[in-house]
């Protein structure tokens, strides 16, 4: 495993959810295969008591995104579908803070940083800058999906809020609506500061 200090890190999975995945309704191509690298990114935070942040889109059924309303994208993530879900084989640390976005109707939301804390089964008014403040975070480690839509968004505003960000490269898939869009959305991120690297994994 990585030999480095976590003592002011936090790991952030970005979306990793049904919809997103093959057989979803909005499927990043092999978005499935970011699982080893995701739960090995899990398990190694857990053990070492660092906070761990999932974020997922929580959108109603008419929100603002999707084609019937003149978004881009078909319905997905909708509150109450299995899409909305994690991905069903991700262990999920019951010290885990969840931050939802995308769950006003006519808001849309990308970044991590647009969401709010789900805490009890409500929607709280904890933006996540403010929850990784709280607990000493300046450095924070993103994974999940997509690579050039919502990890992208949650790099980048991560860096402008003063975190120290990095990107793992192995741990993230991308939509590629056009198909160089995750290689200049990487290049974007890098441009803005943040750190590009690969994760050990580790077999057996």
């Amino acid at each position: 495993m990585p030999d480095f200090d976590l003592s002011q890190a936090a790991l952030i999975i970005v979306d990793f959810q049904n919809d997103f995945c093959p057989g979803g309704s909005l499927a990043v191509p092999q978005g499935d295969q970011i699982y080893p690298v995701v739960q090995e990114l899990v398990d190694f935070f857990a053990s070492h008591d660092r906070p761990i942040v999932f974020t997922r889109d929580y959108h109603p059924v008419n929100h603002i995104s999707f084609v019937k309303r003149g978004g881009p994208w078909p319905a997905h993530c909708v509150q109450g579908t299995s899409g909305f879900e994690f991905f069903p084989q991700l262990r999920i640390p019951k010290t885990a803070a969840h931050f939802f976005k995308g769950y006003l109707e006519n808001v849309d939301a990308y970044s991590g940083f647009e969401g709010r804390l789900a805490a009890e089964g409500t929607i709280t008014e904890l933006t996540l800058e403010s929850w990784l403040l709280s607990h000493d975070v300046q450095q924070v480690y993103i994974a999940g999906l997509a690579a050039d839509y919502c990890v992208k968004a949650t790099a980048l505003d991560a860096t402008l809020a003063g975190f120290g960000t990095t990107v793992i490269t192995n741990g993230i898939k991308g939509v590629n609506v056009l198909p160089l869009d995750s290689d200049k959305a990487l290049n974007a991120m890098k441009k803005h500061g943040v750190n590009l690297m690969e994760w050990p994994v580790q077999h057996g």
